[in-house]
């Protein structure tokens, strides 16, 4: 959280905002717009499109000296005073003082929405004791307290009655740091273009996955850092020598295992069981401009009834309603530190407009999806589903009503829905052995006919580059071969392009025909090949929007139809070069009817290696601070003693992927980054698309609408409404729809403008003319502080992209305003200094 009175702070503040102010060219607002079509544009030509206007929030001003809710104390210092006077440790002494001066000042850290730990300069913690409250050395349930306002004060649980004041003081609370100085942007309404990064490829909530002894850390504690991000006990007890998962999934034979503060081994971008998404850096992520996710809840059965674990349910759906509470649970503890429900910056949402309007307060809209082979019990024994119609019907239901969105329904083995692509290598091998744990069979590969897209190859145990791996893979597949009652039989494969002939099943069709009536969008990675296609003609035959590659998962022939459909196609983020080379093809592919934008998938804690470092010595490295896309100065990142630096430590961790996008700049220059911060829109206008709205009219001329049609639309009709009745509109600008129509045989422009999400006034021609309107803006989004204080407004300015604006230029008064904001940063900042290990293959994601 930002600090009031840190004049360094303040200082760079000023110069970033005097900097997008002054040399970013301000969007006009879309009113003064006339529309014609525009019909099929290529990506660069998009990219030339105006962009939204965007506003810096404001930061939280100083504390109040009283709290004002039961949760603005969170990260605040204050002293309790009661009746009998002011509360004071000494040891493992709790007493109380007459005067203020011996008061102890209290660190409040919230442990979960209104409950607390207090924490004395000693960084002792008060606590209940057997006798009563005492003071303890470490935290505990014990020395958690809920507390409530009362009309005597703040009620405090089983201590008493209290009044809280301000001070300082404190002990410090030991966290790892964002390193992201500056403001954070956000829209001027709810219902604008939105701008940012998507992830659409994300496991946040992977501490119990594979029976909770596999992954190792946690994305927050109640407690803090000191107790989340910890090794798993195997590797502690052997002092990372005998950590069999780690030394199989990243080849390292030893790792340190001391988390805090020293991190010297993990996190790391190829050490695949370590935290990769605490909340700090998530946070960082967040500010650094992240703005939608994908949240895949995952669980693989066969691996985790492999490995001991302490969670030893190892049912798919058992997992994905842990995680989805998980989910719930971290967006209110960010909520517990941010000043209360519903002021985080982690939103999960469950419509394209909550999203959107998520987004558009600043904060990071998270999506629920699912990765999983065994859904509903749904795997085939010898090509026989395990499932029925009825349970697809009440899984999918049940899903719908814990807020999943996206799917990922065939993972890592063939089950009931289709064949899967496989692995390749050494990881091939250990899949299909899990193939045949889950299926009752090897995966059934054979040469390509030709021209066909390929899945991944296979290795015969016979291939593998050393004897022994081999002798010991042959006997497993043998034992397998003999011990299953099953009729197994060994594989044999060839050179060369393989498929799996493996496709779409009857169950399949039934699932891709249910998910379309709820709308659910429909990821096709990890498919086999020859089941994608015959997925992507049942999608074509109902032109269905929601259909989405996320990670680098599908084939090069699907690419193409997956955006003609007005789907969506991300990368696996992995390493900087690999990912701008897949952007380039994307580039190619689009279908230019749609709105175009990309995402990454990142795939972190799904067992994928994240992006590996170009190196420090490359000619273009990214130098540190940079300014970000959106304005802030962006340094290296503190965790703890550890210093990263994406040159030499690649993404070691979420964090870093603000970095990890300066270093796609400095490969692909500007053009990769105006895509990626359309990736956002572009996701929720498909998911938009997948929920009936047909396509922007200007981009499809042949969807235009009488204008008269639209007089229609009632004061007071919502924007849902105008969506599903009217479709994308072309602009969505401040408080305003503008969409391309026919006034007989002529082109006109329709304006449809909000007050709030409401209708307020449609116009017809040229929308300046209009009278009427929306409610004006004032610059922002209603921001409150920690504690409950409603702050200031704030100057619009824009994304600072230099993208051309709604019409016409900028007028010289904004001009000459930007040279006044640029000239008074500039005097406020003079005196102090100014401020592929290629994961593509063998992920588990």
């Amino acid at each position: 959280m930002w600090h009031a009175g840190d004049s360094d702070h303040v200082r760079r503040s000023a110069l970033v905002t005097a900097l997008v102010a002054a040399l970013l060219v301000p969007g006009v607002a879309a009113s003064g717009e006339e529309l014609e079509p525009v019909g099929s544009r290529e990506a660069a030509e998009q990219r030339e499109e105006s962009d939204p206007t965007l506003v810096l929030l404001p930061e939280p001003g100083p504390r109040s000296d009283v709290p004002q809710d039961r949760y603005a104390m969170a990260g605040g210092c204050y002293t309790l005073e009661s009746p009998d006077g002011f509360v004071a440790t000494s040891g493992a002494t709790l007493s109380t003082t007459a005067a203020a001066a011996d008061a102890t000042p209290f660190h409040f850290q919230a442990t979960e929405l209104g409950r607390y730990l207090l924490f004395d300069p000693a960084e002792h913690f008060v606590a209940r004791g057997a006798n009563g409250p005492t003071v303890a050395e470490t935290p505990s349930p014990d020395a958690e307290f809920t507390i409530d306002l009362g009309p005597d004060g703040f009620v405090v649980e089983g201590l008493g009655t209290f009044d809280l004041r301000l001070t300082d003081g404190c002990a410090p609370w030991d966290e790892i740091e964002v390193n992201v100085e500056g403001p954070v942007f956000a829209g001027t309404s709810p219902l604008q273009e939105v701008r940012g990064y998507l992830d659409d490829h994300i496991h946040h909530m992977t501490s119990g996955f594979l029976g909770g002894n596999i992954h190792c850390g946690k994305p927050w504690h109640p407690y803090g850092v000191k107790f989340a991000l910890v090794d798993c006990q195997d590797h502690l007890t052997t002092q990372g020598q005998l950590a069999i998962p780690e030394i199989v999934l990243s080849g390292k034979p030893e790792h340190d295992p001391v988390g805090w503060p020293t991190f010297e081994d993990w996190p790391a971008y190829d050490s695949l069981t370590h935290e990769g998404t605490y909340y700090k850096w998530v946070e960082r992520a967040w500010r650094g401009g992240q703005r939608l996710w994908v949240n895949l809840l995952v669980e693989n059965h066969i691996l985790c009834s492999v490995y001991p674990g302490p969670n030893k349910t190892c049912n798919d759906m058992d997992s994905i309603r842990t995680q989805a509470a998980e989910t719930r649970a971290f967006e209110n503890y960010v909520d517990a530190q941010w000043g209360g429900p519903g002021k985080g910056w982690y939103r999960v949402v469950t419509t394209p407009a909550e999203a959107r309007a998520v987004i558009n307060q600043g904060k990071l809209a998270v999506v629920l999806g699912t990765e999983s082979s065994n859904l509903f019990g749904c795997s085939t024994i010898l090509d026989s589903p395990q499932c029925d119609q009825q349970a697809v019907i009440d899984g999918l239901d049940e899903l719908q009503e814990l807020g999943i969105r996206q799917m990922v329904p065939t993972h890592k083995f063939d089950n009931a829905f289709s064949g899967t692509k496989g692995d390749e290598g050494f990881n091939g091998i250990v899949t299909n052995v899990g193939n045949v744990l889950a299926s009752g069979s090897f995966l059934n590969m054979e040469p390509c006919a030709e021209g066909a897209a390929a899945d991944n190859a296979q290795l015969n145990p016979s291939a593998l580059p050393v004897p022994e791996l081999a002798n010991l893979l042959g006997d497993l597949f043998e034992v397998i071969a003999v011990g299953n009652p099953l009729p197994v039989a060994l594989p044999l494969y060839g050179p060369g392009p393989q498929c799996n002939q493996r496709g779409l099943t009857d169950m399949g069709r039934f699932m891709i025909e249910q998910m379309v009536a709820r709308n659910i969008i429909y990821d096709v990675d990890h498919m086999s090949a020859l089941g994608r296609s015959e997925a992507l003609t049942e999608f074509e035959a109902v032109g269905y929007s929601g259909v989405i590659s996320s990670h680098s998962w599908s084939d090069p022939s699907a690419i193409p139809r997956i955006f003609a459909l007005g789907g969506l196609v991300s990368s696996y983020a992995g390493d900087s070069t690999g990912f701008v080379e897949e952007w380039t093809g994307h580039v190619e592919d689009m279908d230019g009817r749609f709105y175009f934008g990309i995402g990454y998938g990142a795939d972190t804690n799904g067992l994928g290696v994240q992006g590996a470092p170009r190196g420090a010595d490359v000619a273009n490295p990214v130098t540190y601070p940079f300014q970000g896309t959106f304005g802030v100065e962006i340094d290296h990142q503190h965790s703890g003693e550890r210093v990263y630096d994406v040159n030499v430590d690649g993404v070691a961790h979420y964090g870093l992927y603000p970095d990890w996008i300066e270093d796609l700049k400095k490969i692909g220059g500007q053009a990769i980054d105006d895509d990626l911060v359309r990736g956002p829109e572009a996701y929720l206008q498909m998911w938009e698309r997948a929920n009936g709205i047909t396509n922007d009219a200007c981009r499809q001329p042949e969807l235009r609408r009488q204008a008269s049609e639209f007089a229609t639309i009632a004061a007071g009709t919502s924007s849902d409404d105008v969506l599903t009745g009217f479709g994308q509109p072309h602009l969505r600008r401040d408080s305003t729809y503008q969409y391309c129509a026919l006034d007989g045989a002529s082109e006109a422009t329709v304006t449809v403008t909000f007050a709030g999400t409401a209708v307020a006034t449609v116009s017809t021609g040229d929308p300046a003319t209009s009278t009427g309107g929306g409610t004006p803006t004032d610059g922002g989004t209603g921001v409150v502080g920690t504690d409950g204080r409603t702050l200031g407004g704030s100057g619009t300015v824009t994304n600072g992209t230099g993208r051309i604006p709604d019409t016409g230029g900028p007028g010289l008064g904004t001009l000459l305003g930007g040279l006044l904001a640029l000239l008074l940063g500039t005097a406020i900042v003079a005196s102090p200094r100014r401020l592929r290990a290629d994961g593509r293959d063998g992920d588990a994601g």
